[in-house]
C-alpha cells in the first residue's frame, strides 16, 4: 500500500503559488457542437479572467462559424453534419499547436467525431486533459494504443471509468460497489499498465492516479459539490497548473483540485 497517500490539503501549495507574473503559454479549449457550446466558451472566459495565459484559443467546429459574437483566438475545424469535430488530422495538428489541450466535451456522438477525438489524443505529442461527455467518447471509441499516451489525462466519472476498462478488456475489474480501497488498487494497476493519468470520484473522495501513484482525499476539503466537480471550472484549474509546471502531471493535478 505504499503507492496510496491520503491528505485532507494541498501537498503542493507551492504550485498554486507558482504563477508566472508575465502571461505564458498557449491553452486550447477544445469542444462543443452545432446546439451546444456554452461550456467551451463559459471555460475560456474564466481562465481568460483568472489565470496569467499568453494565448487562451476557443477550438470549436465550423458549424458553429457564423452563429457566435466575434471573439479573439476562436479556430474553426471542419465539421460533421451533425455538428461536431469531423477529421482528425486538422484536431490533432490543432492539439500540437498549444503547450496544453482541454477537451471539455458537448461533443456529438457519432463514430466520425469519435474517431477524430480518438486518433488526436493518441497521437498527440502536447499534453491532453479529456472530460466530461468527451470521456464517453474516448470509452466507447479507444483502445490500449490510445491509454500507452503518457500525455493523456483522464478526468471521468466511475460510471465512464468503467466503459474505460471494458474497451480494453482489463483484467482487474472496476464497478461501482467496489470499497474506496478496492478502487484505488484497481486504479494503481491501471496506470502501470496504461501511463495515463486519472481522476474520479467515489463516495465523496477524490482519487488521482498516474504511474501507479494514488492520491485520496474527501470532496469536501475542496471547493466543489459531486455536481460542480464536472462543469469545467475544476478541469480548468488543472490544465493552467499543468501548463505552468510542465512535466508535474500528478503534482500539478492534485493542486489543481485545490485551487
Amino acid at each position: 500500500m505504499d503507492y496510496l497517500q491520503r491528505i485532507d490539503k494541498n501537498p503542493y501549495d507551492d504550485l498554486l503559488w507558482n504563477v508566472p507574473e508575465q502571461k505564458l503559454g498557449t491553452l486550447n479549449i477544445i469542444g462543443g457542437n452545432a446546439q451546444n457550446f456554452r461550456t467551451s466558451v463559459k471555460t475560456a472566459e474564466f481562465i481568460e479572467k483568472k489565470y496569467q495565459i499568453k494565448e487562451t484559443r476557443l477550438i470549436l467546429p465550423d458549424a458553429l462559424a457564423g452563429k457566435l459574437p466575434e471573439l479573439p483566438n476562436i479556430v474553426f475545424l471542419k465539421s460533421t453534419e451533425s455538428g461536431s469535430f469531423a477529421s482528425s488530422e486538422e484536431l490533432l495538428s490543432a492539439l500540437d499547436v498549444a503547450d496544453f489541450n482541454l477537451i471539455i466535451g458537448d461533443l456529438s456522438k457519432n463514430s466520425i467525431t469519435g474517431k477524430a477525438v480518438v486518433s488526436a489524443c493518441q497521437s498527440s505529442a502536447k499534453p491532453v486533459l479529456i472530460t466530461r461527455d468527451a470521456v464517453d467518447i474516448l470509452a466507447e471509441n479507444c483502445d490500449e494504443r490510445t491509454l500507452m499516451n503518457e500525455n493523456l489525462l483522464i478526468m471521468g466519472s466511475l460510471a465512464q471509468l468503467i466503459k474505460l476498462f471494458r474497451a480494453v478488456y482489463y483484467p482487474k475489474m472496476l464497478t461501482l460497489t467496489q470499497s474506496l480501497l478496492q478502487v484505488t488498487e484497481a486504479l494503481h494497476k491501471f496506470t502501470v499498465s496504461f501511463p495515463v493519468g486519472i481522476v474520479t470520484l467515489q463516495n465523496g473522495q477524490i482519487i488521482v492516479a498516474k504511474d501507479g501513484r494514488v492520491v485520496v482525499f474527501p470532496l469536501d476539503k475542496t471547493a466543489y459539490s459531486p455536481i460542480s466537480l464536472w462543469m469545467g471550472e475544476a478541469a480548468a484549474h488543472i490544465a493552467t497548473l499543468n501548463l505552468y509546471n510542465p512535466g508535474k502531471i500528478y503534482e500539478a493535478t492534485v493542486a489543481g483540485l485545490f485551487a
